[in-house]
């Protein structure tokens, strides 16, 4: 039985009542929450003091929910998610079942198929998609490792994951790229 089984159950607990959490993800440490839940979403633009303007990722488990998501998934984006080698965020048009609250002006989504095996079976057991956004206040740093979080984060969240807290792996975000419907590839962050 995998050791941090319990972990999950208690933070899906979380999750399911509209709660936010602190967890370790394929990138950095995260904050998140049900992404269908709008108010849960609103807790997290209030932890990190985010501008309500300023998006965030949406973590799957698998490609296969993605078109629950997205209402035209570009040929490429399987492509990109099969062969990338480090974590890589999708953005994709028009977004679809979520709150308004995620969904750029633009209609887009930003999107990432973890390959973390806890992160997997989190979403898996919430049986929809997690918020991950940086551990940190908007503007600040980013912390690489569990003991880089300030204590107002911590100390905000409803429930701080038990699971990977003294790695001291020096993490790094995702490599982001825009990807248009025609095809077109833009990189926003590498």
């Amino acid at each position: 039985m995998k050791e941090y089984l319990s972990e999950v159950k208690k933070a899906t607990a979380v999750l399911k009542n509209g709660g936010t959490i602190l967890y370790p993800t394929d990138t950095i440490w995260g904050i998140g929450c049900d992404a269908t839940n709008a108010e849960a979403v609103k807790k997290i633009y209030a932890i990190k003091q985010r501008d309500l303007e300023k998006n965030f990722i949406l973590l799957l488990d698998n490609e296969s929910r993605l078109a629950t998501y997205v209402k035209e998934i570009p040929e490429q984006a399987w492509t990109l998610i099969e062969y990338s080698e480090k974590p890589i965020t999708i953005i994709y048009d028009g977004a679809k079942n979520l709150p308004p609250e995620l969904i750029s002006a633009d209609g887009s989504i930003a999107i990432r198929i973890t390959k973390d095996e806890f992160c997997q079976y989190l979403i898996g057991a919430l049986r929809k998609p997690l918020i991950s956004t940086s551990a940190n206040i908007s503007g600040e740093k980013a912390p690489s490792s569990f003991d880089e979080i300030d204590d107002l984060i911590i100390n905000k969240v409803d429930y701080v994951v038990n699971w990977r807290q003294t790695e001291k792996i020096i993490a790094k975000p995702s490599t982001i790229i825009s990807l248009k419907t025609d095809g077109q590839i833009k990189f926003i962050r590498q």
